[in-house]
């Protein structure tokens, strides 16, 4: 029989992989068979203990902080403020389209949506990070590391992405 912990652990683990518009079989083909769905759902339900170590490879995976998983104390709020991310629009041009043609595509659409064209510089958001790293297939932590190197990002930007 579960515990109380456990069962809180586990809709916070389903209330973050539901927020994120995946199913059970969703974790296991993004993740390419590294989180299986069964194992991810008895965690979900409490029925499976997960380690230390096991909870921050899935919160890394996620793409959220490991205190979102947790329960208890501070209500978690994935969905409240977040620093800003500042991508050098100037720099990108630069960049060969092969590589940077999705974020080019990706910022020109939000530069659109926000009636933005000062060309210089687009501040986005950590959701619009996330949404950029699904379209690369790496984590948000993969993708920052990524943009710092193509020179898009300034490397303060980690500061912005350890917030998450």
């Amino acid at each position: 029989m579960p515990s109380e912990y456990a069962k809180a652990l586990g809709a916070r683990l389903r209330a973050i992989r539901t927020q994120q518009g995946l199913s059970l079989h969703g974790v296991e083909e993004k993740s390419r068979g590294r989180w299986k769905a069964v194992v991810v759902g008895s965690y979900e339900r409490g029925d499976r203990a997960v380690t230390v170590q096991k909870l921050a490879e899935l919160a890394d995976f996620y793409g959220v902080p490991v205190s979102e998983l947790l329960p208890g104390g501070a209500s978690p709020s994935p969905l409240g403020p977040t620093p800003k991310l500042v991508i050098d629009l100037e720099r990108l041009q630069q960049l060969p389209k092969d590589k940077a043609g999705p974020l080019a595509r990706y910022a020109a659409t939000i530069q659109s949506q926000r009636g933005d064209y000062n060309g210089k510089v687009l501040s986005i958001r950590q959701e619009d990070l996330r949404s950029l790293a699904v379209i690369y297939d790496k984590s948000p932590n993969e993708l920052t590391e990524e943009l710092i190197g193509w020179g898009v990002l300034d490397p303060e930007a980690r500061r912005a992405v350890e917030a998450f």
